[in-house]
């Protein structure tokens, strides 16, 4: 398929910018997407909307709603509901990523306002050339390649204006270093699941890692995703913007409530070092022509 916006497939860049927006004008948001599609290559620039935003519209998305919050056992998911996201790339310039933010928050005023923006960057190459947590362990190593990739991000068989687009889920994970550090290195590993010295998977690791509460294949149905996550910092703090893409949002909420414990009570170790402090869902349109492709919105 050649109508997705390409960011979907590609590795992560270097250098990242999360542009998060929120409603602050609706009568005059139908006048402003136009001007945001030919801004948006879905390379340099991808783009996802929010269920507020289609709502606002006066769409409707098949499948896209709203992030549901989830507590108890001890851990806390939180749904933060966002208008807009756009995840600015470049391969090494973040001076690039400063005047495509100028020119995105111009277009989108005063439609939509620009809350928050999240720097972002690759860290390392792990075993299998990916990038790295800020922790040290590999980050997308169970995603799926080639055509298996395109079947678990992208929709298909829907029709025009909806075949080749995706469903994203982004949550900003805020990581605990001291805990994680005053942790051996076995225990470590025990958390993630795998080694990080080699990315080898622990046959023996508990059921609370990582790697053994979110393995895809062990759903029903299976829970595929396209992980393109990035590290970020901001002053002291750091930790992960986490980032899947699916063909809808299923598979990441299965992944999501197992981790949280909802399934059966035991919860992700990965809470032990690191917390979502945001939680939110999208729809990336396809393209057309180059440009996104908003007849699904009436545009």
């Amino acid at each position: 398929m050649k109508n997705q916006q390409p960011a979907v497939l590609l590795p992560v860049p270097a250098v990242g910018r999360y542009l998060l927006f929120s409603l602050a004008q609706r009568g005059v948001v139908r006048e402003a997407l136009p001007r945001l599609a030919p801004l948006a290559d879905g390379d340099a620039v991808l783009v996802a909307l929010g269920p507020q935003l289609v709502a606002a519209l006066g769409a409707t998305v098949p499948g896209l709603r709203e992030f549901p919050a989830m507590s108890g056992h001890g851990v806390e998911v939180p749904s933060t509901p966002t208008a807009l996201l756009c995840w600015l790339r470049s391969s090494e310039d973040r001076g690039d990523l400063v005047h495509r933010t100028r020119a995105l928050e111009k277009a989108l005023a005063p439609a939509l306002h620009l809350d928050l923006i999240i720097e972002a960057f690759r860290h390392g190459h792990g075993a299998n050339g990916l990038g790295r947590d800020l922790t040290g362990y590999e980050d997308g190593t169970e995603n799926p390649q080639g055509e298996a990739a395109e079947l678990a991000a992208l929709a298909h068989g829907q029709g025009p204006g909806l075949d080749g687009a995706s469903f994203m889920a982004a949550q900003q994970w805020r990581h605990d270093f001291d805990a994680f550090e005053a942790m051996s290195g076995v225990t470590q590993d025990d958390v993630i699941g795998r080694r990080r010295s080699d990315n080898e998977e622990l046959e023996d690791a508990p059921q609370s890692a990582h790697v053994k509460r979110t393995a895809q294949e062990s759903f029903t149905p299976e829970a595929f995703v396209m992980r393109r996550s990035m590290p970020w910092a901001q002053g002291r703090e750091a930790g992960l913007m986490f980032v899947a893409f699916g063909r809808s949002l299923d598979a990441f909420e299965a992944q999501m409530r197992r981790m949280a414990g909802q399934e059966d009570g035991v919860t992700d170790a990965l809470f032990r070092i690191s917390r979502p402090v945001s939680g939110a869902y999208f729809w990336c349109p396809p393209l057309r022509d180059g440009q996104l492709d908003l007849r699904r919105l009436g545009l």
